[in-house]
């Protein structure tokens, strides 16, 4: 039994030496030559081992002039790893930390492309959709003149465009459920948050059927009205004059049942 203890005692005080040793190792390794051996496997594709050697960088030489360097090729690393939260999270760091970098203006730009990648299709959960355009317009407004500034208008306008058919397509669905006012309320906030993209006057078309099935038959015609009157040019005309057609005639139809209940009532 004391063997045994001495044998435990001594591989522990072993394992302490090597680590201390080790820890002797980095801290003796210069920031430029720790950072050159970091951007080489970088360089090299090794993205895993520059990961912890830009880690060791930023922990041990925050404030060094290379500080930033390394803290944006982890960012990298983690980005062309696919692994886009951890990136997002790294481009945080050194916007956060490091404001002065030369780097930061980039590092909006990629962590606003960190969550363009992970947004999913229309029909799936669009909170990284909604990150990613609010990380690009403050990207936007805090470099106006970048060059990267018309790429970020583009995909603005491209998930814009995926939330809006998101909202769409939800109004559509409570309409087919029979969930009328549900519906409208969807078909109500595309026309007023996303008036700029292509799904306005068919959302004007959606919300005329919504509230004639809930029998506001004048709502439903004025909103024909603003929807002919906003887009003249709307490929939608075949359908609203059949809606049209078909508000009149819901429209008779409810007037003369409510005026037999009224006769039927009297009697």
């Amino acid at each position: 039994m004391k063997k045994t203890f001495i044998v435990i005692i001594t591989v522990i005080v072993s394992l302490s030496i090597i680590s201390c040793s080790s820890t002797k190792e980095i801290e003796s390794i210069p920031v430029e030559e720790r950072f050159s051996k970091a951007k080489a496997l970088f360089d090299n594709g090794d993205y895993l081992e520059a990961i912890e050697e830009f880690k060791i960088v930023t922990v041990q030489f925050q404030g060094s002039d290379l500080g930033d360097d390394a803290q944006f090729y982890l960012a990298e690393c983690r980005f062309i790893r696919g692994e886009y939260i951890l990136a997002s999270a790294e481009y945080d760091n050194l916007i956060r930390l490091m404001p002065n970098s030369p780097f930061t203006t980039l590092a909006r730009y990629k962590r606003a492309e960190s969550f363009y990648q992970l947004s999913p299709k229309s029909q799936l959960d669009q909170k990284y959709t909604r990150y990613a355009v609010d990380n690009f317009q403050t990207y936007i407004e805090y470099s106006p003149t970048d060059s990267l500034v018309k790429d970020a208008e583009v995909k603005i306008t491209e998930l814009t465009q995926k939330l809006a058919k998101k909202m769409f397509d939800g109004g559509k669905l409570y309409f087919r459920m029979e969930y009328y006012k549900a519906a409208n309320s969807y078909f109500e906030k595309l026309i007023q948050d996303y008036h700029d993209t292509p799904y306005v006057d068919d959302g004007l078309l959606w919300k005329a059927k919504c509230l004639n099935e809930r029998k506001d038959f004048n709502g439903a015609d004025q909103t024909l009205g603003e929807l002919l009157t906003k887009y003249p040019e709307t490929d939608l005309k075949e359908d609203i004059s059949e809606l049209q057609q078909k508000i009149q005639e819901d429209k008779e139809e409810y007037e003369a049942d409510q005026q037999a209940r009224k006769l039927s009532t009297n009697e």
